[in-house]
This record gives structure tokens, sequence and C-alpha cells, in this order.
């Protein structure tokens, strides 16, 4: 019988709602407490969703014995902080992409992680997404023969305000840390970290970039191109092309989504359709890590934290060229 986990939440908004219903199609997944500095929003949160306990700081859930794993929920300019918080009291600990803000950041978590002797993982959905895995499922078996090219975009137009935490640089603001680390991803997951970048960025009043163009060139030959934007609107797919053939995410391809294969020898686009018809797409992560616990594993083999400093790397790399820093904190 699989032992049943007791989740809590750190942090209490938009993207942890969605972690939480998903949480509820885990049979062997608890929604025990719901942790904030505003008691009355972890009280709202956990009344909404449904968890046993609410807390109005992350200090009073850390120290809950009953909790078994921590979903930290807050803007990446606080991940270190909170990661290392939970980490420092042995909860195992699913932590939302990006990250960190930076590679030291990373590796301050990462340390937290190995000298606790506690599991570690960055929540990157696409990684468990059916949709993603048969795409690496294909590019790997080489039926397509060996890839060559990765194009992927993220994209949408929302209102600009300074003070929100996708133009405040107090809190990570600009696209690539939010939107764009998803194509950066949809590269490296493949072909690894390039060995030459080239990028160009326009930036916000705030000083945050809010577009940003990116080629990854590896001395194999392979490319990469890639953008995210907060001003327009892109068609948010990955396309991988391939010697005989291409593959394609399909719209919000980061999530579960369609999948279109197209083989030159058959001169045929065969659609596969793995959209989810239950949930978001966060219950496999959370059952991957479940699955880590139940195996005594400190960290995933699946999305090992080599990679996720491998990515955090690469993102710097990024901001380096085009000169997007965060002050104090670079």
């Amino acid at each position: 019988m699989k032992k049943t986990y007791n989740w809590a939440v750190l942090g209490c908004g938009k993207i942890a709602r969605k972690f939480s219903n998903d949480l509820k199609l885990l049979p062997n997944a608890k929604l025990y407490a719901a942790a904030s500095r505003d008691l009355s929003k972890a009280q709202s949160f956990a009344s909404e969703l449904g968890f046993e306990k609410a807390y109005g700081s992350y200090e009073e859930m850390v120290n809950d014995p009953k909790v078994d794993a921590v979903y930290v929920a807050t803007p990446h300019s606080h991940h270190r902080d909170h990661a290392i918080l939970c980490l420092n009291h042995k909860k195992p600990v699913l932590n939302e992409k990006a990250f960190a803000l930076n590679l030291r950041e990373a590796k301050e978590i990462v340390k937290a992680a190995r000298d606790n002797n506690t599991f570690l993982m960055e929540a990157f959905w696409t990684q468990f997404q059916p949709s993603f895995i048969k795409a690496m499922e294909i590019i790997n078996s080489r039926e397509l023969g060996a890839l060559k090219t990765v194009r992927s975009d993220f994209a949408f137009n929302g209102p600009f305000d300074p003070k929100n935490r996708l133009y405040n640089l107090e809190l990570g603001g600009g696209s690539l840390l939010d939107i764009g680390i998803y194509p950066v991803f949809a590269a490296l997951r493949p072909l690894g970290k390039p060995d030459r970048i080239k990028a160009m960025a326009d930036f916000a009043s705030t000083g945050s970039e809010e577009s940003i163009a990116m080629i990854f060139k590896y001395d194999s030959g392979q490319m990469a191109t890639l953008a995210s934007s907060f001003a327009a609107f892109s068609s948010v797919q990955t396309e991988y092309w391939l010697e005989n053939g291409y593959i394609r995410l399909n719209r919000h391809w980061n999530t579960p989504t369609t999948l279109s294969v197209f083989n030159k020898e058959k001169d045929k686009e065969e659609v596969l359709d793995y959209t989810d018809k239950v949930g978001f797409g966060y219950q496999y992560e959370a059952a991957h890590v479940m699955e880590c616990l139940d195996a005594g594993k400190k960290e995933s083999d699946i999305l090992p934290l080599s990679f996720s400093l491998d990515l955090m790397e690469t993102l710097d790399r990024i901001r380096d060229e085009v000169g997007a820093f965060f002050p104090g904190r670079d």
C-alpha cells in the first residue's frame, strides 16, 4: 500500500491553486497545509481548496512534523530563502521554476538539500507532460533522423504594471525567467548547454526585459531559435526539425497538448492528442515526487538537480548577453 503524503503549499497564489487542484487527482496525496505571510489569505485558500490546516507564517508550517512535502509557489525572487527554509527543516521540496534568480542562488539551494540529505526537485511540469515525453521519445529513437534545429516561443500581451511580478525587478521581473524559461528548456532538454549564445532584448521602463530573442549554436552544427515576450501574442509552440521530418508541440506546448509528427517518407502529418481532460497537468510532477520519496531518493533521475543548474547557468548567460540584471542580487 502506498504511503499517503501530507502536502503543504508555501505561497497561496494562482499557480498554487492550480497545483492544489491537481493534487486532488492523486490518491496518495493529501491537501494538508496552506501557508502564507497573511493568515487570512491562508485560511481563505485552505477553505476554498480543502486543506486541513492554514498557517500565517512559513516558519510555523515547516515546524509541523506532519508535513511530508512542500511545494514552494512564491515568486522566484523568494525561492532561495523559502526552499532553504524548508530543506533546513528536512522537508522535501518541489521548488517552482524559475529555480532561483541566478546560478549562485540555485547552487545555494542545492547545497542545502545535500547538506540536509533531503529531497529537492525543480517544478518544471513540462518535463512530465505525456506530449513532451512522447516528443523526446521520437527524437531519441532517431526514427526521423538526427535533431538539427529547435524553434520555440512563448508570448502573451498583458497590461503593464510596474508593481506586478512580471515587471518588478525586486520580484525577478522579466519575460525570460517567467516564460522564456520554457523555450530555453525546450532546447536544453534534447541538445544540452549551447556552445554559443546570441541574444537581443527590449526593456520596459522598470528595467526588466519585456521581449527577448535568442539563438543557441552548438559545435555539432545544431541550433535553436527561441523567443519570449510580454508585449505580443505568439503561437506558443515548439518545433523540432529533424533530418527526415519534424515534431511540433502545438499551442500551449508546455501543458498537456497535441503533438504533430511529420515523416518525410510517409509524406503525412500525424496528430497525437495528449490533452488532459481532468487537470491542468501539475499532477504528473507531484506523482513523480512521491514516487521518488517512496524509493528513498534525494533527487529525481528524470529531472536531476544537475539539469536545473545547467538551465540556470544558461539563463544567466542570456541575461549577461543582453544586459539584464537584478540589482543587489547579481
